[in-house]
C-alpha cells in the first residue's frame, strides 16, 4: 500500500539540529555530562511549545496508545523529550571518549553471539527507540565494521557533528538519496566482506510502500523496504535495541530472526516484519518513554 497522508509519514528529518548537538558537545567537554543534563531540564520546557507536531504526536501516544490520563500525559511528554535529550548527551559523551563513565549490559543469547562472531555478513534491524547509536562502538569486539543505512538528511547532520568533534567514526554510513540506487550495491558489497549492515525498520517516509501491522493495540504503518531488502540479501538478521536503564547505564538487547526459507517468496518479508514488530512491541512496552517517532505513527 502507498502512504496517502503526509501527516502520517516521517519527513526525512530527525529532531534536534546540528547547533543543538554542538551545544551539548561544548557543555560535556567543559563541565561534564551532569551539567548537560541540568541544562536539558530547562531546554525541554522551551522545546515543548515550539515543537507542536512532535508534542502532539507524543501526547496522542500517551493518551491513546498508553491510555494515560491528562496529568500523567503532561508529565509523560516532558519525560519523553528529556529522555531524548539524555540519549543525545550520552551518545555525544561516549563518542567523545567518555565510555568508561558508563555501564553497558548485554542481553545476548548464544544463537545471536554465534551469528555475530561468524565470518559472514549480518543485517541488523533496529528502531528509532532507545539509543541504538550508543552501542556502535562496542560492535568492534566482534572485529567487524558496521555500515549504517540512513536517509541522507540524517547523515549530513551526523557528518557535521563528527567533523567538529574530530573523532574517528564508530560506524560508516551508507546514505539513501531519492534519485539513486547505488546504496544497494554498497550494501551487497559490505555483506560480501562480512560486515554488519544496520537499518531501521520502523519509520515511514512519504514515498515508501508499507503494511499496516497490529502494534501496541492499534494498526500502524511499517515500511516494507527494510524487510524486503533483508530477505533478499540472504544474510542472517538480528533485531537490536539499546535502552537506557538508569543514570549512565544502558542495556543492549538482541534477538535472532528465524529462518524464513520455507516461506513463500512474497511472504518472507511479511513474516520478518511480523517478528520484528512483536519484538519491538515487547521492548517499547517495557520502556515506553524511549519511543522517538515524532509523527502520527498509528492509524488513529
Amino acid at each position: 500500500m502507498e502512504p496517502n497522508d503526509s501527516n502520517k509519514n516521517w519527513n526525512g528529518k530527525s529532531r534536534g539540529g546540528t547547533l543543538g548537538y554542538l551545544s551539548f558537545v561544548f557543555l560535556i567537554k567543559k563541565f561534564g555530562v551532569g551539567a548537560a543534563y541540568s541544562l536539558l531540564a530547562f531546554v525541554v520546557i522551551y522545546y515543548i511549545p515550539f515543537a507542536p507536531k512532535a508534542t502532539s504526536s507524543i501526547w496522542m501516544y500517551s493518551r491513546k496508545i498508553l491510555e494515560n490520563g491528562r496529568f500523567k500525559s503532561l508529565k509523560f511528554v516532558y519525560m519523553n523529550f528529556f529522555s531524548l535529550g539524555q540519549s543525545i548527551i550520552d551518545r555525544v559523551a561516549v563518542s567523545s571518549g567518555k565510555s568508561n563513565e558508563y555501564i553497558f549490559d548485554f542481553s545476548e543469547p548464544d544463537d545471536v553471539r554465534k551469528i555475530l562472531n561468524s565470518p559472514e555478513g549480518v543485517v541488523i534491524i533496529g528502531a528509532h527507540f532507545g539509543n541504538w547509536e550508543i552501542g556502535s562502538p562496542f560492535f568492534d569486539k566482534y572485529s567487524k565494521e558496521m555500515m549504517v543505512v540512513m536517509m541522507d538528511y540524517e547523515y549530513q547532520n551526523i557528518k557535521k557533528i563528527l567533523e567538529t568533534q574530530k573523532k574517528v567514526d564508530t560506524f560508516r554510513v551508507i546514505p539513501i538519496t531519492d534519485n539513486s540506487f547505488s546504496y544497494l550495491f554498497e550494501i551487497r558489497d559490505a555483506l560480501s566482506k562480512g560486515k554488519y549492515i544496520a537499518i531501521q525498520g520502523d519509520r515511514l517516509s512519504k514515498s515508501e510502500k508499507h503494511l499496516d501491522m497490529e502494534f501496541m493495540g492499534y494498526k500502524a504503518a511499517f515500511p516494507l523496504g527494510p524487510f524486503v531488502l533483508a530477505t533478499r540479501l540472504n544474510a542472517p538478521v538480528v533485531f537490536y535495541f539499546a535502552v537506557r536503564t538508569g543514570y549512565k547505564r544502558y542495556k543492549f538487547e538482541f534477538a535472532l530472526a528465524r529462518d524464513y526459507s520455507c516461506e513463500a517468496h512474497k511472504m518472507k518479508e511479511v513474516a520478518l516484519m511480523k517478528d520484528y514488530v512483536a519484538t519491538l512491541e515487547r521492548v517499547v512496552q517495557e520502556y515506553p518513554e524511549q519511543w522517538y517517532n515524532y509523527y502520527n505513527f498509528w492509524n488513529t
